[in-house]
C-alpha cells in the first residue's frame, strides 16, 4: 500500500508534464527536521527515509538549532489550487463536463440531487472527503479535521540566502503537535498546523477564516523555525478540513449493483492518495482486476465515530495531549509519555 501510494508521485509528475499543468511542481522530497534532543531520539528511533547529521540538514535548509533530519525522496511540491484547475480543464478538454457551484445536497445510489436540479447516472462517485459530514446520515462517517495556513510575503535575496532550501523540499518539524511548511514557486513560505482541531458536531464552513489565534501561532513557529524571519509580513491565512474515519485508515469502495461509489479518510496525505484512489476506482467501475483493485484500502470498512460530545471531546484533549507533551519535553528535555495518551484518545 505504501509503494502504492509512493508511486503516485510519479503518476502525478507524469500528467502534470503531459497535460502540461503548471502547478510549482518539483520533485524535492521532504524533511523532518528535529530542534531539539528529544526530537532528535525520535528520529533515530525509526521511520522512512536518509537519516541526516545536522550538517547535512542545515545544507538543505538552515533550521535554527537543527540536531538532524530525515529525507524522504517520494514527495513532492505542488501548488494545490492550481493541480485542481489544471485537472479539470485536462478532463473537460477529453469531454466532461465540470459543474461548479452546485452544492450536492443529497447522494443516493444513481443519483445526486442540487438546489438546481436532481443528476442522474448509472455511476454515482462521493469524493466529499472531509466535507462528507454534511451529507444526510453521514455525520459520523468522517471527521473533518482542519488545517489551517499561513502565507508569508515575499522574501528577499537575503532571507533566502540565510534560510537556504534551493531544493524545495516541503518540511515537517519533529514535534508531536507537529508543523508543515513548503517554499513556495514566487518566493514565500507557507505554514501549517491545526489551529482550532474540530468544531462540534462535525461543522464545516466554506469561508476559510482562521480561529482567533491561529495565525499568531503559526508565526511562533516559524520564526522558531527561522529566526530571521521575525517580524515578517503575512500576506494571506486561510483553512480547510481534512478527513479523517475511525480508525485513520483510508477506504474505496465500489458497489456494483448499486452504482454508488466513495473513496476518503486520507487523513492529510489527500495529493498522493487521491490521485490513487481515482485510479483504483476506474478499474473497479469498468470491471478491471488489477493489482490496484487488490491494495488492502478496497473495501476497508470502519466503525463511525462516537456521538457528541464524546468526539469533541476526545480530539481537543488529545491535541491538548500533544501539545501538553512538546511543553514538557521543552522545559525538562527528556521524553513525555503523555504522546502514548494522545494515541489512544486518537483511536490510532
Amino acid at each position: 500500500m505504501r509503494r502504492a501510494v509512493e508511486r503516485s508521485v510519479d503518476e502525478v509528475v507524469a500528467v502534470c508534464a503531459e497535460e502540461r499543468i503548471d502547478c510549482d511542481l518539483v520533485r524535492g522530497g521532504t524533511l523532518t527536521v528535529a530542534q531539539a534532543a528529544t526530537e532528535h531520539e525520535r528520529l533515530l528511533a525509526g521511520g522512512h527515509g536518509e537519516l541526516l547529521d545536522a550538517a547535512a540538514a542545515r545544507a538543505r535548509v538552515n533550521v535554527a538549532g537543527v540536531k538532524g533530519a530525515r529525507y524522504f525522496g517520494a514527495c513532492a511540491r505542488v501548488q494545490p489550487a492550481k493541480l485542481v484547475a489544471g485537472l479539470a480543464g485536462a478532463v473537460e478538454r477529453r469531454g466532461a463536463i465540470v459543474h461548479e457551484h452546485s452544492t450536492a445536497v443529497e447522494i443516493a445510489p444513481g443519483r445526486v440531487r442540487t438546489p438546481g436540479g436532481t443528476l442522474r447516472a448509472r455511476w454515482v462517485v462521493r469524493a466529499t472527503e472531509g466535507y462528507t459530514a454534511r451529507l444526510p446520515g453521514l455525520r459520523r462517517a468522517m471527521l473533518p479535521v482542519n488545517s489551517s495556513m499561513v502565507v508569508t510575503e515575499p522574501l528577499g535575496d537575503d532571507v533566502w540566502a540565510a534560510i537556504g532550501w534551493e531544493g524545495c523540499e516541503t518540511l515537517l518539524d519533529g514535534a508531536y503537535a507537529y508543523c508543515y511548511l513548503q517554499r513556495t514557486a514566487d518566493g514565500r513560505i507557507a505554514i501549517g498546523g491545526r489551529g482550532v482541531p474540530y468544531r462540534f458536531g462535525s461543522r464545516t464552513d466554506t469561508a476559510g477564516e482562521l480561529a482567533d489565534g491561529t495565525a499568531p501561532a503559526l508565526r511562533r513557529r516559524l520564526e522558531r523555525l527561522f529566526p530571521v524571519l521575525r517580524g515578517v509580513g503575512l500576506d494571506g491565512a486561510w483553512a480547510g478540513v481534512l478527513g479523517v474515519r475511525r480508525d485513520w485508515g483510508a477506504s474505496v469502495h465500489c458497489d456494483r449493483d448499486s452504482g454508488m461509489c466513495w473513496a476518503g479518510g486520507y487523513a492529510g496525505e489527500g495529493v498522493a492518495a487521491s490521485n490513487l484512489a481515482g485510479r483504483t476506482l476506474a478499474d473497479l467501475i469498468v470491471g478491471r482486476d488489477t493489482e490496484l483493485t487488490r491494495l488492502p484500502w478496497v473495501g476497508h470498512e470502519a466503525r463511525e465515530w462516537e456521538p457528541e460530545p464524546l468526539r469533541y471531546l476526545a480530539v481537543h484533549a488529545m491535541y491538548a495531549t500533544l501539545r501538553t507533551a512538546d511543553a514538557i519535553e521543552a522545559r525538562t528535555r527528556r521524553q513525555s509519555r503523555l504522546a502514548a495518551l494522545a494515541e489512544v484518545l486518537s483511536g490510532r
